[in-house]
């Protein structure tokens, strides 16, 4: 999304860093046949649905961004309503943290009847660069009480989940680091989810992922959700895109 600018050196050096952005993490989960949509007009929450409900609007757009504010300490989402069953996607978007605090991306979410949480999901992690790396650029498991175990899967790390329920950690070679995460400033995220394979990518550079062998109780299809956490964060979120896999 370039707009027309006077000054076309600032259009010949912003095309390239857009071509970057679509190219960063296509490269694995290639799929010709299909290609990026904008879920976001940019206007308006057109194909977006609050969750749950709350006594007072937590999301707003301007200026071509969706913001974010948390007034009460509950996790607060932005579905994406346009399609509530999305099993495979790559989701592009970009993000900056006003404040500090807790955010992120829920994927193949779903009401949690247990009542632990509103949903269960596969959730992406992001925050304030200092949060720490259980938080800024981890997954994070949200299964709903007495149903799975929720591993940690923190930023730098690969897990694999075996088929009898066990996590087996290892590094991640050349995986963002804390210094490459801009502070106050756009960060642009990709989340690959493909079968049983979850990807989370921050400024074209591989942050954390895992691979889930469970069968039964694995999170197969659900909805999109942008998160607030805490009560006093404020988050941005601009220029999402996605395509299905």
């Amino acid at each position: 999304m370039i707009c027309f600018m006077k000054n076309n050196l600032i259009v010949s050096i912003q095309l390239p860093l857009l071509i970057l952005f679509f190219c960063s993490c296509s490269l694995l989960n290639a799929d010709e046949g299909k290609e990026f949509i904008s879920i976001f007009d940019g206007k308006t929450l057109k194909g977006w649905r609050k969750a749950p409900k709350t006594s007072y609007e937590p999301w707003s757009v301007n200026d071509g961004v969706i913001r974010g504010e948390g007034k009460e300490n509950r996790l607060v989402y932005l579905v994406y309503s346009e399609d509530e069953n999305l099993k495979n996607f790559e989701l592009k978007f970009r993000y900056k943290m006003v404040t500090k605090g807790n955010t992120g991306v829920e994927v193949r979410t779903r009401i949690d009847k247990t009542g632990k949480r509103p949903f269960e999901g596969y959730h992406a992690d992001l925050g304030h660069v200092g949060i720490g790396p259980g938080v800024l650029g981890a997954w994070d498991f949200h299964f709903g009480s007495g149903t799975r175990k929720e591993f940690p899967c923190q930023r730098g790390t690969r897990l694999v989940i075996d088929s009898e329920g066990n996590g087996k950690h290892s590094p991640i070679k050349d995986a963002i680091n804390i210094t490459e995460i801009k502070k106050r400033d756009w960060n642009d995220c990709c989340i690959v989810a493909k079968g049983n394979f979850f990807q989370l990518w921050i400024n074209d550079k591989l942050s954390s992922e895992f691979t889930d062998h469970i069968s039964e109780g694995r999170l197969e299809s659900g909805f999109i959700g942008l998160q607030l956490h805490d009560k006093g964060m404020v988050v941005k979120f601009k220029d999402l895109f996605l395509k299905k896999l």
